[in-house]
This record gives C-alpha cells, structure tokens and sequence, in this order.
C-alpha cells in the first residue's frame, strides 16, 4: 500500500499530523474550512414567498 500523501501539499503524511505532514498544512486546511473555500452540498434552500416587509416610517 503507498504511503498516504498530505491533501494540501503532496508530501508525506506524519503519523502526528496525519492526514497532513505538518501543522502549517493542517491550519491551511483549516483556513479553508472558514473561509468557505471548501462546502458541503447540500439540499437546496427553501426560499419565502413574501420577503418579510420593512419597517413602517414613523
């Protein structure tokens, strides 16, 4: 079985920082994560029929 490979950079993966070869590749993947660089599909979203109304001037 080949040595698993860092998903950011390619190298190989450490058993400490696995799946990554560093801490940097870790919070470079975790960046991502907040960022929104990476998403989830998912369902479409429901949209309103009537958007709500704004605010009555007084």
């Amino acid at each position: 079985m080949a040595d698993p490979r860092c998903p950011i950079c390619g190298k190989a993966a450490t058993q400490t920082n696995r799946p990554f070869c560093s801490k940097r590749c870790a919070d470079v993947d975790l960046g991502r994560w907040l960022t929104g660089s990476y998403v989830i599909p998912g369902p479409p979203e429901e949209l309103d029929e009537d958007p709500p109304s704004s605010p009555e001037p007084a």
